[in-house]
């Protein structure tokens, strides 16, 4: 059952790594009124089930807390990376905001039942390494005008590392909630472009379809398969795991041609690769059972 569902945790991480290429061909809609649209048709898989099996509506009566914890993760986690990348350069406020799975990993010791080990620190820590030479590939300048969007990102990572660590805590609670999870944050965003952006729409089928392909994938189905995965799969697995999103992003914009290969791609993979090896190694242990004593 762990072993599954942490497999399903993995779905969302190689999800969210066509996040790059989807964005880059869906045009020029500005991102709050992709946020909104994009959430959206998040919300229309969860919404299926839903008409399919209306018994399932019962589901979503949850506690307030539930309801807050999952509308500030996904809707605080978009709105506070939107800001960083508004009022800092893009390289260093996605290096900031990339703190988040090693802040899992680290926090998962406050959950009940978890043991933090030193292969977990390590593992994530590697991981941090081998994005920083994705990311950070044309340089890394920290400057103190850009105080806010550090500050912006910081508290992105926060917020998606204490969404899935509390996650964790509601894990009686239906992965169904997340349909409307997605519904509030595609409405909160889509007031946040009526007053801060200028409606922009998808100038082709092309544009049209990648628009479609991040709602149903990394901005729809991958969020479900988180929401599973940290709550019954292995937590410190997938906070490590997850450094592995912007290097597959990397490796899938080489191959669709929008970047190209180099030496830090190729260190990137042994740094993420083995820091995700490693932090993984108890799912790779097998118990030996005790052999029975002999006769005397």
């Amino acid at each position: 059952m762990k072993l599954r569902a942490t497999l399903i945790g993995f779905t969302a991480i190689l999800m969210w790594s066509f996040l790059a290429l989807f964005t880059a061909a869906s045009g020029k809609m500005p991102p709050f009124q992709l946020s909104a649209v994009c959430f959206a048709i998040g919300s229309l898989p969860g919404l299926v089930v839903l008409i399919l099996n209306p018994a399932r509506l019962a589901l979503l009566k949850q506690p307030a807390k539930v309801w807050i914890t999952g509308i500030a993760g996904l809707f605080g986690y978009h709105f506070l990376y939107f800001t960083a990348l508004r009022n800092a350069p893009a390289v260093e406020a996605g290096l900031v905001a990339y703190l988040w799975p090693l802040l899992i990993v680290v926090g998962s010791a406050l959950l009940p039942g978890e043991r933090l080990r030193w292969y977990h620190v390590a593992g994530a820590l590697a991981g941090l390494c081998g994005t920083f030479l994705i990311v950070g590939r044309n340089g890394v300048d920290f400057d103190g005008a850009y105080a806010v969007g550090y500050g912006a990102a910081f508290l992105c990572a926060f917020t998606w590392s204490g969404y899935s660590l509390l996650t964790r805590r509601f894990d009686a609670v239906s992965t169904d909630v997340v349909t409307g999870f997605c519904l509030a944050t595609s409405m909160l965003s889509l007031f946040c472009h009526l007053g801060l952006e200028t409606t922009v729409w998808p100038e082709t089928i092309f544009e049209w379809v990648a628009v479609a392909g991040l709602g149903l994938f990394p901005v729809g189905a991958a969020f479900y398969a988180w929401d599973y995965g940290v709550k019954n799969g292995d937590i410190q697995i997938l906070g490590a795991a997850s450094y592995a999103a912007p290097l597959l992003s990397t490796l899938i914009l080489v191959l669709f041609g929008f970047a190209e290969p180099s030496w830090r791609i190729a260190l990137a993979c042994l740094l993420v690769t083995g820091g995700a090896v490693l932090a993984a190694q108890d799912m790779f242990r097998r118990k030996v059972p005790a052999q029975p004593a002999a006769a005397a």
